[in-house]
């Protein structure tokens, strides 16, 4: 298999459709935009749409699908999200009922899918200006922790903020923050730095989601809002049906991040 940071995303997808790439998306298809997944059933999409736009930070929308359909027309026009996403979450009530690796058994007419932004977007800028990314170094997923930062409601949804964590060398913050702020549609600049503690996480080395990554000396935690805070305000809500990614697992767009950064 060739270097996947250097292959398309058709061809990512591909590989995803037939389950011969079933792992986290970080440092895949390097330069092109990634995307959280929501979906919901047409009697909830406006409230989710409502809820998404009182809360850009974790949920920034890039597409919407049209009721029934699985294409995302403006983000990668041909996709299938029944089969494009490597792992999939099936919340019931709120609770977590199935992974699985495609939604054959679950995709119905009266479904509307979400994309909503990753930071995995912004990762590869990041590199490019020397700041490390410790979960691709080490191979593994970005922890994710549930916070006691309340979203905005709206409809029947309400829930709490996820963020994503990356260590940052202390004198490279600033520059951090420079870099991701660029990126509005896929988050942005962090909403807090240090301090985990502040916002509710009682132990960092056990993130909520995802995997724990090594916190260096003279390294700072930086969070960023996080597309898994549906899932965190489904398990609240507890709607009759939520689908979305398994955190990590993202839906690779066609679509390049540069697209998406403000100068």
């Amino acid at each position: 298999m060739e270097n996947l940071g250097c292959m398309n995303p058709k061809d990512v997808r591909s590989l995803i459709r037939k389950n011969q790439l079933v792992r986290p998306t970080a440092g895949i298809a390097q330069g092109y935009t990634q995307a959280n997944l929501a979906i919901l059933p047409k009697e909830l999409a406006y409230d989710f749409l409502l809820f998404s736009q009182r809360n850009p930070k974790p949920c920034p929308i890039l597409d919407v699908t049209e009721v029934g359909s699985p294409e995302p027309k403006l983000t990668a026009p041909g996709a299938d999200l029944r089969y494009d996403v490597p792992k999939y979450r099936v919340y019931k009530k709120g609770q977590l009922y199935e992974e699985v690796f495609d939604l054959e058994n679950y995709w119905n007419k009266n479904l509307v899918a979400f994309l909503l932004g990753c930071s995995f977007t912004f990762e590869t800028p990041m590199i490019r200006n020397g700041i490390p990314v410790r979960h691709i170094e080490e191979n593994c997923n970005v922890p994710m922790y549930i916070t006691n930062i309340e979203c905005n409601p709206a409809g029947v949804f309400a829930g709490p903020v996820v963020v994503s964590m990356r260590p940052i060398p202390a004198e490279l913050v600033v520059r951090a923050v420079q870099v991701t702020s660029r990126f509005p549609a896929v988050h942005g600049a962090p909403i807090h730095i240090g301090s985990p503690e502040r916002i509710g996480i009682k132990d960092i080395t056990k993130p909520d989601f995802g995997d724990a990554v090594t916190i260096n000396q003279g390294e700072v935690p930086v969070f960023w809002a996080c597309g898994v805070t549906p899932q965190a305000v489904a398990m609240r809500v507890k709607p009759d049906l939520m689908i979305t990614h398994a955190p990590g697992y993202m839906f690779i767009c066609d679509t390049r991040d540069e697209d998406l950064s403000v100068f």
